[in-house]
């Protein structure tokens, strides 16, 4: 399936270019997430025409991330989770729990912008977590979870 880019997605190219995915993926998530639309003849001459406005967008949304960034840079929030005496979590922490409780700190973040490389945290302790706010923007963000008092 041939697509036209309309923002840039990590790992397949960047804002007017002209890529080839598997027809489900641009089916059913490019397409829809209004990432890229069909490379068509009226989609091609449509895109020529609106790219100072494309790249204008894409750049305010670039922008953004970065001040959003510089917000988080060095964040941490402590989030308390019921635990046994061991230090072992009777359930566990996951990108959920992380985005809500940097929300509730007063800085806005959302569950998919949460990347957890090894999975959700099922111990007390302190561990670092990737907030992928943008293609090209990221920060480390810091996660205590400590065992709430009985």
């Amino acid at each position: 399936m041939e697509l036209i880019l309309l923002q840039k997605v990590t790992n397949l190219g960047g804002l007017g270019d002209r890529v080839s995915v598997k027809p489900g993926y641009g089916r059913n998530y490019l397409v829809p997430q209004g990432k890229a639309v069909p490379a068509t003849a009226a989609n091609i001459a449509e895109f020529e025409a609106k790219r100072a406005e494309y790249e204008a967008k894409a750049k305010s949304i670039h922008d953004e991330a970065e001040s959003r960034r510089a917000k988080l840079e060095g964040a941490s929030v402590t989030i308390k989770a019921n635990a046994s005496t061991e230090g072992k979590l009777f359930g566990s922490v996951g990108p959920r729990d992380i985005a809500d409780a940097f929300t509730a700190a007063g800085l806005a973040l959302e569950k998919s912008e949460v990347v957890m490389g090894e999975g959700a945290f099922r111990n007390i302790g302190e561990y670092e977590v990737v907030a992928k706010l943008h293609a090209d923007v990221e920060t480390m963000l810091k996660v205590i979870v400590e065992a709430e008092a009985a």
